[in-house]
């Protein structure tokens, strides 16, 4: 969009979300009061829970948007009781031709508490949304019925505490950064890159890698918490707001090679994924519905299209981006929002307005690909079946009910799903670029073969041999999942 036509978009959108918006920076109680207030305004597509508590015993509440909150849905049934069902014709184009299985998507601000733009983005994001249907809006209205989202405004709601205190012109660059044992949380996932580097050279997964045995005791509560809440849902996609620069990051963020530690900017050679091409498409469907982003803007830094592969920027071991590849069926990029980390207040709406369109494009990306259901032949669903991609090598897997999500690119593929104790089925699919494609797969049992107990795969390295044993933490208090 031209730099003429700005101003005007920007005033015809500050008309509509005067109203109802208040921006303001949230401590924790006002955070818990607005997601709590959205909740209240749309209790039909709205619910909260909570992952887990801070070291200082905060809840991390999460806020989740659905047709059918709490549930997660195999299969695109239409709902009955809901406050504005789309139209005969509506239900029928949802999404094209996947609207039969809905994916779970998830939002994640304030990992670092001293980076609080993403924490009130998405509080904004998240009355937008409630108000947004409730105006009847199709495009938000679709959203809603095809996707379940999951935002989590804040990973470490200590450290904001810690970065709030400070006088708000005398704020220091890591003042509130960690978490309250002074952890930074992008630096504390199990370190799988490890592991995948390894098997790359000695013939091993790069997916579904299984943790070390005293994981538990190299994490904090926060980070415990988001490991189990990745386990407990089937997330497809899933971004991590973050402050300090103004570019969209893409996995690896860990060098094969790492030449550069803490927080020098030293570049690397790019450590793409086998997915890095949908990467690049994915952190550009952000940086270019951006205001300014794909310009480039400088905060000491310059980016074609607003966009980076983290090794290729500085390379981070032990982030939560990589763990979600490596770890998870989950594609997770990493989404740095200003060149302020703790913007004054007066900046925040200005902020918003910067964001809005492209946290709703990112989230519609969640619908592409080809997704569908792993069955027995008496249509039982199969859980944990293989959906690999000939050329590609990363795979992904099937939820608990049989149902999977594989995001790609336009083009003709080859897929194969396969289960212990079935014979694998192979179909080649047109995937195109309006919508995902429905691919359903049938197994027949394997006669000669019987089902067995699922394991996690092995890798060729033993953990022993790459993860560095540290001494556990007191005990950290439980965490609710």
């Amino acid at each position: 969009m031209s730099q003429l036509l700005w101003p005007f978009v920007r005033f015809l959108l500050l008309i509509e979300v005067a109203a109802s918006v208040n921006f303001f920076h949230h401590r924790y109680e006002q955070l818990v009061q607005a997601l709590f207030n959205v909740h209240n305004e749309c209790p039909d597509i709205t619910r909260i829970y909570t992952i887990g508590r801070s070291v200082q015993g905060r809840h991390l509440y999460v806020l989740e948007f659905s047709d059918n909150p709490g549930i997660h849905e195999p299969s695109g049934e239409i709902k009955q009781g809901m406050l504005h069902p789309p139209s005969g014709a509506q239900q029928r184009l949802l999404w094209g031709v996947g609207s039969d299985v809905e994916p779970e998507f998830k939002y994640v601000g304030n990992m670092h508490g001293n980076e609080v733009l993403g924490r009130e983005l998405l509080l904004q994001l998240s009355e937008f949304l409630c108000e947004e249907y409730r105006q009847r809006n199709e495009r938000i209205t679709r959203l809603i019925w095809d996707t379940r989202i999951h935002i989590l405004p804040s990973m470490n709601p200590d450290g904001y505490e810690v970065a709030a205190n400070q006088d708000p012109d005398a704020i220091g660059y890591l003042t509130g950064r960690n978490n309250a044992n002074g952890v930074d949380l992008n630096r504390n996932f199990p370190d799988l890159n490890t592991f995948m580097y390894y098997n790359e050279k000695n013939g091993g997964p790069n997916h579904h890698i299984p943790l070390p045995a005293n994981w538990k005791s190299q994490v904090e509560p926060e980070t415990l918490a988001v490991i189990h809440w990745m386990s407990r849902y089937n997330f497809v996609l899933s971004a991590n707001l973050h402050g300090g620069a103004l570019v969209a990051n893409y996995p690896y963020d860990k060098a094969q090679e790492q030449r550069s530690r803490g927080h020098q900017r030293k570049s690397n050679t790019p450590s793409p994924t086998p997915d890095d091409k949908l990467f690049r498409k994915l952190a550009k469907a952000y940086s270019y519905a951006h205001h300014s982003m794909h310009q480039s803007p400088t905060c000491g830094e310059q980016f074609a299209d607003g966009i980076t592969n983290g090794a290729s920027w500085y390379s981070l071991s032990k982030g939560m981006q990589d763990f979600n590849y490596l770890y998870t069926n989950c594609f997770e990029i990493t989404l740095e929002l200003s060149c302020d980390k703790f913007p004054p207040q007066k900046d925040l709406e200005k902020e918003w307005l910067a964001n809005r369109e492209a946290l709703i494009t990112y989230l519609e990306e969640v619908h592409q690909g080809i997704r569908g259901l792993v069955s027995d032949e008496n249509n039982n669903g199969i859980a944990g079946a293989v959906i690999s991609v000939h050329g590609i090598g990363h795979y992904v897997t099937s939820g608990d009910q049989g149902d999977y999500f594989r995001l790609l690119l336009p083009g003709t593929y080859t897929i194969t799903a396969s289960a212990d104790g079935y014979r694998p089925q192979t179909v080649t699919i047109t995937v195109g670029p309006a919508g995902p494609s429905l691919v359903h797969f049938q197994l027949k049992q394997d006669t000669l073969k019987r089902p067995t107990e699922k394991k996690a795969p092995a890798t060729s390295l033993s953990s022993k041999a790459l993860q560095k044993k540290v001494v556990p933490r007191a005990a950290h208090k439980k965490t609710q999942t």
